[in-house]
Order: C-alpha cells, then structure tokens, then sequence
C-alpha cells in the first residue's frame, strides 16, 4: 500500500513514515505544504491520505476541498490540534474519512490508517480469504489450508495487494505505484520476482493454482484460471 503524509513538522512527519515503513511496510510519500501536498495527490494513486490542518502555502481544509471537488475519493485521515466539535463535523462533511487529535498515540494512528485502508478497499475485517488461502493483515500472516506460509517482506506486500482485489487483472505499473514511493521506476523489473516467489511458495504443492500471469496485463489471485494464462 502507498500513503501520502502531508505535514510540515519534519520530525512528526518523518516518525510517522518510519512507523509505518517498519510496522505495515508501506511506501510513503511526504510532502511539508498544502501545495505540494495537493499536487502528489492529484498526480498519484494513494491508498490513503495523512493530512495535517495548519499547513503552509495552502490550508489542509482547502487541499480536502480541492482533493473532493475533483472526485479524488482515497481516504483522508486528518491530523488536527482543534478540539471543538464544530471543526470536527465541519472537516467530515468536506469528505474527511477520519481524524486523530494531536498529540495522538501511535498505536491508534496505525490502527486507523489499516482501518481506513481497509474500508477503502471494501473489507470490513483483517482477515483476506480467497479460495483456501488466508491473509490476516494485522499481523501480516500467511496460511493455505492451514499451513503458515513465510513470505518476504515484499512479496507479502504484492500478494496482500492483490488480495484486496481478488479474481481482477492488476498490472505491473499499478502495483508498482502501490507498492513503492515516486522513486519506483529503478524497481521496475521486481515484480516478476516476487510472483515467482508467490507462486513457488503458494502454489507448488497444490493442484489448485491461485497466482495467474495474464500475458500483456498483469497478474490476478484467484482459484478459477483466467483465458489467455501464460503458463
């Protein structure tokens, strides 16, 4: 998953990328204004926002606005030191998904961004399930039949992404721009790779095979063979 942090307190800002490089392995974009927060929002596929209210060159309520306005519909979690109801119900209205007051515990910001993660992408618990394979992305756990599968980092990544959207054809670019921040172009040819390693590691000891190669589009989880399968 990629999340956009806009926040112009550089400590905050970069405490909040590590937390969840390090605990949920996501790619993390940061941008320290309204402005150039806006602009990485328009340009990118987020998977979620992390917006701060007092922001330099453009208030954060103005980027939400702008980001809504224009049909951008990835969630926003707002970060905000305004305590009064008023304010709160005033940012939900303008298309706010959720908020955290500062100063706020880190393990509640982490809960609520897998929550809002979540919610985005229409699963309303941690656990993933497709044909016999579970994923709970909470702890970031594999098992198909019951048998824990161990996965590297990154090929938890590829297949959790996929697993968010069972049975579609998703192409390299877009887990590309998913699964990396805007320097992804040197990754370019990783993804091959990790479905390699996917399918040794999921599919050689079942007949059932739930990795797919569309030829020219991309890759899909699904127990049901797709036409036009590179075998």
């Amino acid at each position: 998953m990629r999340v956009l942090i806009v926040e112009d307190e550089p400590r905050l800002a970069e405490n909040l990328a590590r937390s969840l490089r390090e605990t949920a392995s996501y790619a993390v974009d940061i941008a320290n204004d309204g402005e150039a927060g806006l602009e990485m929002a328009q340009q990118n596929p987020y998977d979620l926002i992390v917006l701060d209210l007092m922001l330099p060159k453009l208030e954060g309520g103005e980027v939400l606005r702008q980001l809504r306005s224009e049909k951008v519909a990835t969630p926003v979690l707002i970060l905000t030191a305004r305590e009064d109801k008023a304010s709160v119900v005033a940012l939900l209205n303008s298309g706010a998904d959720d908020y955290v007051a500062k100063p706020f515990d880190l393990g509640e910001f982490l809960a609520r961004v897998k929550a809002l993660i979540r919610r985005g992408k229409g699963q309303a618990t941690p656990l993933l399930t497709v044909a016999d394979l579970e994923i709970n992305t909470l702890e970031r756990r594999v098992q198909r039949r019951g048998v824990e599968v161990v996965l590297t980092p990154m090929e938890y990544r590829v297949l959790e992404y996929l697993a968010h959207r069972p049975r579609v054809v998703v192409s390299k670019s877009e887990l590309l721009e998913h699964l990396y921040d805007y320097n992804w172009e040197k990754f370019s040819n990783v993804i091959e790779v990790y479905i390699s390693g996917l399918r040794r590691k999921l599919d050689n000891d079942h007949p059932v095979k739930l990795i797919h190669t569309l030829r020219g589009h991309g890759y899909s989880l699904s127990a049901e063979p797709a036409a036009g399968e590179q075998v």
